[in-house]
């Protein structure tokens, strides 16, 4: 026992004691045995040997309980020992009839809510029949030109009995006057329909690209579903603001929080130049995170997240509920991990991704399918894949305490190093005049091109190791899984579709809801009922967005030299 004392009484326990250890035992077993790699975050800071107390106290003082600000343990008393988090798979493809499908099948596999993934003529505002979106309906996401669209995509999921996510932006407004005219039509008034519209257009300036208008005319129509779902919708979360595309853009982890919540700050004020209620509307708000497979830094991101917003809402926007400033998100493992060499891969990289976000506290996730790398997810790779999340929740035994790797060191230290971090770089952009003068100037922009670059710059010079790309590599999966490929007919139906519903509509009713809009628009009045009506009355999604541009304009980046 005397040996077992003495032995305690000489580890170190100090950050001096720390840094005598690296400088002397450390160093000389280096010596004999070099490092593999010079380890770093990624977002470039050096990743220490060891973490002893050095920023350990500091968080231990500030770090709360679950479901108390500053809300670094959870944003739920109970967390996951209460209630899982929402389990979603994003899904969307070819016709509504065919998403439809594939949503009834992950509901009956065990799915909790629904997450809708849209094509890319949609999200740009192009109804199907348009011919500059040839060739792309369906392929990405699931094609909606117009109210009959919307009422298939949904035929028999009660809307009452679901929570729906849908990922769209430029045309959200759209998207969800055609989710509420689906209620109304199913019975269930708008009151009691829950779920989330993206509605984050300012990353897609960013990091994505699918934009319309320009910037000031996308935070009209955003801060119109503020206020309009305040009002109508008081279970909607009007906006997911998307730190997910920042993040497979290329930037790291600390660029992904910060230009996330510099976005968020720019939305709140809109809000509150609209004489809105930030009370009411910050409690309406989510946010969207990246998961990546850098585990135990994504787990400090996103415990520093809800710390930082906690501190934003509070010192910023002072808003006195602590409801209103705490960070709910949904989060997703990455697209741009997944390899199409070994696919099966895969399936490991989106469990240590899925266990991060679990770790973090997330409240719904998404886990890609391992054969995305090539395709559209096909049912089986679906289903695996909302099978890792059960055996997460069920199998695995992390969820049966709350914040199960606080008070270890490393998570401790890097949740305060990113959350110092990213407070800096918001400061940054608040210098330069705050979120959309950043976008307008391509500050955001440039600093992920960056990023991205030294990314595969490391990936090539193998810096950076990706089993199967440039290590372990092997010809034995060469044949690959089976793909699933959208039929060339979609487009042609949803041409005759379209055709079918300009025939029969109502013209005198379609004209007036149309100069109703154009009028609203070049005024001050919310823009929500009026692309209810419209959407109600049977104009497309392309009308609508043709209009808005002719008030608005479109959007042109501006070039960097």
């Amino acid at each position: 026992m005397r040996h077992l004392t003495n032995t305690i009484e000489q580890m170190p326990r100090k950050s001096r004691d720390r840094a005598e250890w690296e400088r002397t035992r450390y160093a000389e077993s280096v010596k004999g045995v070099p490092e593999r790699a010079e380890f770093k975050t990624t977002y470039g800071a050096p990743v220490p040997p060891i973490a002893t107390g050095a920023g350990y106290d500091e968080a231990v003082e500030r770090l709360g309980f679950p479901g108390e600000p500053p809300f670094t343990r959870g944003v739920q008393p109970t967390m996951y020992r209460g209630r899982l988090w929402t389990m979603r798979q994003y899904a969307g493809f070819g016709s509504a009839k065919e998403s439809n499908e594939r949503y009834r099948y992950l509901l009956a596999a065990g799915q909790t809510g629904l997450s809708v993934a849209f094509d890319l003529p949609t999200q740009m505002g192009y109804d199907a029949d348009d011919p500059r979106v040839a060739g792309e309906v369906g392929k990405v996401g699931v094609s909606i030109s117009c109210r009959d669209d919307m009422l298939e995509l949904f035929d028999g999921i009660p809307l009452a009995d679901v929570t729906t996510s849908m990922t769209i932006n430029a045309t959200a407004a759209i998207l969800l006057a055609l989710y509420v005219a689906v209620g109304k039509a199913q019975g269930t008034p708008p009151a009691r329909l829950r779920g989330t519209v993206q509605n984050d257009v300012l990353k897609e300036y960013i990091a994505r690209g699918t934009y319309i208008y320009p910037p000031r005319g996308s935070l009209r129509l955003a801060t119109d579903i503020f206020a309009w779902c305040d009002a109508e919708l008081p279970s909607w979360n009007t906006i997911s603001i998307s730190g997910y595309h920042i993040r497979e853009a290329g930037s790291d982890a600390v660029q992904e929080l910060a230009f996330t919540f510099a976005n968020a700050i720019a939305y709140l004020e809109a809000a509150r130049d609209a004489g809105l209620s930030l009370e009411r509307i910050a409690g309406q708000l989510s946010f969207f995170f990246a998961a990546n497979s850098t585990l135990i830094e994504e787990v400090a991101k996103f415990r520093a997240a809800r710390r930082i917003w906690e501190r934003i809402a509070r010192e910023r926007f002072a808003l006195r509920d602590s409801g209103s400033r705490s960070l709910r998100f949904h989060t997703q493992t990455m697209g741009s991990t997944l390899t199409a060499q070994q696919p099966l891969n895969n399936i490991v990289r989106t469990t240590i991704e899925a266990l991060a976000a679990v770790l973090g506290g997330t409240q719904s996730l998404h886990t890609n399918a391992y054969d995305e790398a090539l395709g559209l997810p096909t049912e089986g790779s679906a289903r695996t894949a909302l099978r890792t999340q059960q055996i997460i929740a069920d199998e695995s035994g992390v969820t049966e305490t709350i914040d199960p790797l606080a008070g270890a060191y490393w998570v401790e230290e890097l949740t305060l190093d990113i959350e110092k971090r990213v407070l800096a770089e918001i400061a940054r952009i608040d210098e330069l005049g705050g979120a959309l003068v950043g976008i307008e100037k391509g500050y955001q922009q440039h600093a992920i091109e960056e990023s991205a670059y030294q990314q595969q710059r490391a990936v090539e010079d193998g810096t950076k190791i990706v089993v199967g790309v440039n290590a372990f590599t092997s010809d034995a999966d060469s044949a690959g899984p089976p793909i699933l490929k959208v039929d060339g007919a979609v487009e042609k139906r949803q041409r005759e579709r379209l055709a079918a519903v300009r025939a029969r509509r109502d013209r005198a009713r379609v004209e007036r809801a149309r100069e109703e809009l154009v009028t609203a628009a070049r005024g001050s009045a919310n823009l929500m009922p009026r692309i209810l009506e419209a959407v109600e009355a049977e104009v497309t999604l392309g009308e609508i967005c043709d209009d808005l541009r002719g008030v608005f304009g479109v959007y042109e980046p501006t070039a960097r030299g």
